[in-house]
């Protein structure tokens, strides 16, 4: 048995050393390995990116006279500003002139309306840059320089998402661990997978996800660099990673540069994104959903709200609706069918096959512009309690959708501030509020209504505990109070 294995294991490398080399590993005619031409011929494109800020904080306990009771009890809490430098990484694709426009992600440059940002080049020329474009809701950003008359940069050509392959090779280029000094590092890997959708990096997520999944090595400053091809075209940009320890674990996202290339396009033309709306709220469709409703395969998108006065109101679709196909294209998810409806050309009378009562049958409806209050009001302004330090939404917001919230009534929380009753409590982002003192919260002015009550029940009778009813984010009921007195 011993002999037959030996034999067996020398026979294998025998073979193993038989083989060309090229069939081994990727090289060139010459021997060397094909990114060494790709990167050769874009790394100098990859740009650091520095922004700078003033923020206004509160001065800490502990520091004398702001500490003193008195002190505080006739001028509040004192502000302080302090110097906030962030870091990230970017690429050139496109030069007009002296224009050189760059393309990064929305929350790396996204930090305040008064914020610096510098970009240093390959040859450690720095420049002032201009914020073009930002788009919370892809993650995409455009800022650009101005370079001295007849100066030539580096430019990466845009390539194509549409087509990718898990298993394709993939090269990320960017600045991890921002002051370390280690610029335009190069990873290579592959296309893990592709459309990955629904992931939660916080209230910051984008709404329209078809992320590109790569095991190139992507830290944090890697931000905004480049996702290659092995023909050195920019793919996608990198964007995010899933990690216990705050590093690479081999598990990073990139936005597609399809998803990439409408922003750049709507704004350089229009100088703002310009998207297409239906006006309903989509729902997955789960395996009891798929048997309930009779569906033949586990696809298409669950109508679960028509808003009124919309595109979808006016062309006959019904809640229960079930959307199979948009446009002659194949509705897959909820993440697909968003992108599908936005990239749509406004003012097109498009149609939509649905299922209806277990019959299909095709609709006929005019897309709209998204209008902008729509998401201004979704992702700027949700409703404030500052008594208690926290934010909440409404259950048909898409944050709620972004955390595949199932819950028949109540808000969810949205944002918490730190150092304030919510944050001392056992609340967290996510979770859903469904009563307020044995009140069952409907909507954000329900929540509201609450609160103000609850406000002056403290001011006028010192009742400091808050009692709320809440959907944990594991699934979970249970009561948590909140002490308005700490």
């Amino acid at each position: 048995m011993l002999r037959r294995t030996v034999i067996a294991v020398i026979s294998t490398l025998i073979l193993l050393l038989a083989l060309p080399l090229g069939a081994q590993y990727p090289v060139t005619s010459e021997g060397k390995s094909p990114f060494v031409e790709v990167v050769r011929n874009v790394r100098e494109s990859v740009v650091h990116i520095q922004v700078e800020a003033e923020v206004e904080t509160r001065v800490p306990q502990g520091r004398f006279p702001f500490d003193d009771d008195l002190f505080r009890f006739f001028f509040g809490p004192m502000p302080e500003t302090r110097r906030s430098v962030s870091v990230g990484s970017g690429f050139i694709f496109r030069q007009d002139g002296n224009d050189v426009y760059i393309l990064t992600n929305n929350h790396v440059v996204d930090l305040s309306e008064n914020q610096t940002i510098t970009i240093t080049l390959a040859d450690k020329a720095k420049y002032r840059a201009d914020v073009v474009g930002l788009d919370p809701m892809t993650d995409v950003a455009i800022i650009k320089i101005t370079v001295p008359d007849n100066e030539q940069v580096s430019v990466i050509p845009l390539g194509s998402s549409e087509n990718l392959e898990i298993g394709d090779w993939a090269i990320a280029i960017g600045n991890p661990f921002g002051q370390l000094g280690l610029d335009r590092t190069v990873t290579v890997g592959v296309i893990s997978a592709t459309s990955r959708a629904s992931l939660n990096f916080g209230e910051r997520s984008p709404i329209y996800q078809d992320y590109i999944q790569t095991d190139a090595a992507i830290n944090p400053g890697h931000s905004g660099g480049p996702l290659l091809n092995i023909r050195g075209e920019a793919i996608g940009i990198n964007a995010a990673i899933t990690s216990t320890s705050g590093g690479n674990i081999g598990i990073g996202f990139a936005i597609p540069i399809d998803l990439a290339r409408k922003v750049v396009s709507d704004f350089l033309e229009h100088g703002r994104v310009v998207r297409a709306y239906l006006g309903i709220l989509p729902q997955e469709i789960t395996p009891d959903l798929q048997q309930t409703l009779g569906l033949e395969r586990i696809g298409g998108v669950l109508v679960a709200q028509v808003e009124s006065d919309t595109p979808a109101s006016r062309g006959g679709l019904r809640n229960g609706d079930v959307i199979i196909r948009l446009d002659g294209e194949e509705v897959q998810n909820v993440a697909r069918f968003r992108i599908l409806v936005a990239n749509s050309e406004v003012g097109r009378r498009v149609p939509v096959t649905i299922i209806r009562n277990r019959q299909e049958r095709t609709l006929h409806v005019e897309l709209a512009e998204l209008p902008e209050e729509t998401v201004v009001r979704e992702q700027r302004e949700p409703a404030e309690a500052p008594l208690l330090g926290l934010e909440v939404v409404e259950l048909q917001s898409e944050f709620a959708q972004r955390q595949q919230i199932s819950a028949d009534h109540g808000v969810v929380v949205s944002a918490i501030e730190s150092n304030t009753p919510a944050h001392r409590s056992d609340l967290r982002v996510g979770d859903v509020i469904m009563e307020v003192n044995h009140r069952n919260v409907e909507s954000v002015s329900d929540f509201e209504n609450l609160i103000a009550a609850a406000k002056r029940d403290y001011e006028e009778n010192d009742n400091n505990i808050i009692l709320i009813y809440v959907l944990s984010r594991d699934g979970v009921n249970r009561y948590m109070t909140i002490n308005l007195a700490e």
